[in-house]
């Protein structure tokens, strides 16, 4: 398999962003990116995608949408679109049939920031998705890091601390968001996780402090998504596009907390009779399935079923595991940084099966 590091939603000044295409595109290559998905708020801009170079570099800039009714008060029930490469904001007014919309122009369709609640203290409103009665989306955005910082502003002086140290932000996925996953894949629901930024280089001021809040390059090196892809790139904008999509469709990724230290080489994988299976896979229970995680550096680790932890690891680079029972496996590891314990690596589930729905 060949991993590639993909950064996620983001915005420009179609919508409510404040650099270029262009400008994102030379953010991401200094980040080292391979990809990167934009997407302003209810415009689908058609144009800009394609490869951008520097010198031996290059980055894929893709163009999604981020779409929610706007006539809606208050504010709910944002989707991230890929691929669909027409515009849909004429459906927002009712998410399933934007949702259905998304499916017949091929796309997919992701819950963008499921829990955002409200910062009075800002003026920024609450902006989580509401109608989960609606069924067609491909998965959730688990950690959005803007919706993060919004949670960590509790005063003014917490705003003027963060905008000079961005770094202690991060900790990881809101505990509702993690909870409201866990539940979905319980109901037997197949929903990838998705880790994205909410970029927006938003200027900020308070008296005479003047810091633009998260430049996009350091988003970029902070919550990505990590695809495996079943071959490389290879610099045609058509076929890697499509390997990057299905690679999303398939949950055939994890989330990294890339700022601590490069989550690069992360592996989970099961090992059934005669079948092996990778993140966002199905396998047969069988006589049993063993799990096998592999970690970039030494740190912690948790295996979890069904939502709930079954195995911890301290200090670890490899941990393997074997079981008897079905249910929805992923992996988490945490890391300390900044003297802190943080979120740093958030796997997709391997659904383990009585039998295989593709034997079935």
């Amino acid at each position: 398999m060949h991993e590639i590091t993909i950064n996620l939603h983001m915005h420009t000044p179609y919508s409510d962003g404040h650099g270029s295409h262009g400008e994102i595109a030379r953010a991401a290559l200094k980040a080292g990116l391979e990809a990167v998905i934009v997407t302003d708020h209810n415009v689908w801009v058609n144009g800009p995608e394609r490869y951008y170079e520097n010198g031996d570099q290059r980055v894929l800039l893709l163009v999604g949408e981020e779409v929610h009714d706007q006539a809606r008060q208050p504010q709910k029930n944002h989707l991230l679109v890929f691929g669909a490469d027409r515009e849909l904001a004429p459906l927002a007014y009712d998410p399933q049939r934007l949702l259905d919309g998304v499916r017949e122009a091929g796309g997919l369709a992701f819950i963008a920031h499921p829990n955002d609640p409200a910062n009075p203290l800002f003026g920024e409103p609450d902006l989580s998705w509401v109608d989960w009665d609606v069924d067609g989306y491909t998965g959730i955005e688990l950690w959005n890091a803007l919706s993060e910082l919004k949670v960590r502003l509790k005063s003014k002086l917490h705003a003027v601390y963060y905008a000079y140290n961005p770094a202690a932000v991060a900790h990881g996925p809101l505990p509702e968001t993690v909870a409201r996953w866990d539940a979905l894949l319980k109901q037997g629901k197949r929903v990838v996780a998705i880790g994205g930024s909410d970029a927006h280089a938003l200027p900020g001021r308070m008296g005479p402090f003047k810091r633009t809040i998260f430049p996009y390059e350091f988003h970029f090196r902070c919550v990505n998504t990590h695809l495996l892809l079943p071959e490389a790139l290879n610099g045609e904008l058509e076929h890697d596009k499509r390997l990057i999509l299905d690679a999303l469709r398939q949950g055939h990724c994890f989330i990294g907390y890339d700022l601590p230290a490069n989550t690069r080489g992360f592996h989970f994988t099961a090992q059934g009779h005669m079948t092996t299976a990778q993140m966002g896979d199905e396998i047969p229970l069988g006589n049993g399935v063993t799990f096998q995680v592999r970690l970039p550096v030494r740190t912690e680790c948790r295996l979890l079923r069904d939502g709930e932890v079954i195995k911890t690891w301290h200090n670890r680079e490899t941990c393997t595991h074997i079981t008897s029972q079905p249910g929805v496996y992923r992996a988490e590891a945490y890391l300390q940084y900044r003297g802190k314990r943080r979120a740093w690596i958030f796997s997709n589930p391997i659904y383990v099966r009585e039998k295989s729905a593709k034997m079935a």
